[in-house]
């Protein structure tokens, strides 16, 4: 038997690989970053020194959530935010794999099409969607979200951050 891969393991440890380097370039907190292919199916993953141990399950969520809507966990937040009883249910659907934060963004290739999903977990959701809509542009895909959040430089963990301390 013969299986056609869409995004192949190469592709998908370039955008994990990538991701942790933009972590890196812009001093965030320690990322998980997973990549799924468009089975849902775990195809890359790291965990950076000093990440939580709830990380992967929060990066899994927020990857898996996007890809089992259709659409980014950005979109997903902004869509459902007042629809808390729709939230739940998709998250008992999702065996609680769904967590409706930004972080999870869609991979599309050339056509259009999607072929998988990042979710990265360890700083903002915010920062953790730059890395991943980065991350997807830099290895040859486009995303869903197509763009970042314009303020995604402004959202901080705590007010010492936000201070420059």
């Amino acid at each position: 038997m013969k299986l056609k891969t869409v995004l192949p393991l190469d592709a998908a440890a370039h955008i994990v690989d990538t991701a942790l380097s933009i972590g890196r370039e812009k001093d965030m907190h320690p990322l998980t970053v997973v990549v799924l292919d468009v089975g849902g199916k775990v195809i890359a993953c790291k965990s950076e020194d000093g990440s939580g141990t709830l990380r992967f399950g929060i990066a899994l969520g927020k990857a898996n959530g996007a890809l089992g809507m259709g659409i980014s966990s950005r979109l997903i937040r902004d869509r459902l935010s007042q629809r808390i009883a729709f939230q739940s249910a998709l998250a008992t659907a999702a065996d609680g794999k769904f967590i409706p934060v930004p972080g999870g963004v869609l991979i599309e290739d050339a056509e259009g099409y999607t072929i998988g999903a990042v979710g990265i977990s360890g700083d903002t959701s915010e920062k953790d969607e730059y890395c991943a809509i980065e991350a997807i542009h830099r290895a040859g895909f486009a995303s869903e979200p197509v763009a970042v959040d314009p303020d995604w430089t402004r959202s901080y963990l705590s007010d010492v951050e936000k201070e420059g301390g």
